[in-house]
């Protein structure tokens, strides 16, 4: 662990799209650790919304304001990625107990694989407990007129065209 920092986290995610929820957790990152790597799993089993390119630019938009910062793709284990970071800590955010429980759980399988990886957990503020990707993705094409201001409760106002147009410009 010695060429590893625990002064540098790595928070992972899909981020299909960024919240409002995941930029509380990567800003409070922020202001914990000297670094925070963002980085956006790559599953090609699972259909996203977003291309990984799109939610790099995306993502990359949204914390352009926070130096200590920066955001990368990685396919395969997060554990191996923190490692290839060269970081000793995966943040992770928790928003409910059924969070816990499955955070819980895939904490015991990271160690497993890596015990020198530590998990850190932030609980979500609670104004962005509700708030998930896919109920986002509910508003942006479910949603009438005035969904472009409700989504504003939930994404950061440089999201929102990019969401519509994923649904009404097709």
């Amino acid at each position: 662990m010695s060429d590893s920092s625990t002064s540098h986290a790595v928070y992972v995610g899909s981020f299909d799209p960024p919240t409002l929820g995941h930029l509380d957790i990567i800003q409070r990152g922020a202001r914990i650790f000297d670094q925070l790597t963002v980085g956006i799993g790559i599953n090609p089993d699972k259909k996203t919304l977003f291309t990984s390119d799109e939610r790099e630019d995306l993502l990359n938009d949204v914390v352009a304001s926070i130096p200590n910062v920066d955001v990368k793709q990685f396919s395969g284990l997060a554990v191996n990625f923190v490692c290839q970071c060269g970081a000793s800590v995966m943040l992770r955010g928790v928003r409910t107990l059924t969070d816990i429980e499955a955070e819980f759980t895939m904490s015991l399988a990271n160690r497993a694989l890596d015990p020198r990886i530590e998990s850190v957990f932030l609980m979500s503020s609670d104004q962005y407990t509700h708030i998930s990707s896919s109920l986002i993705k509910q508003i942006a094409q479910l949603g009438k007129e005035n969904s472009a201001e409700q989504l504003k409760a939930f994404v950061s106002e440089s999201i929102v065209a990019p969401l519509l147009a994923k649904y009404h410009e097709r």
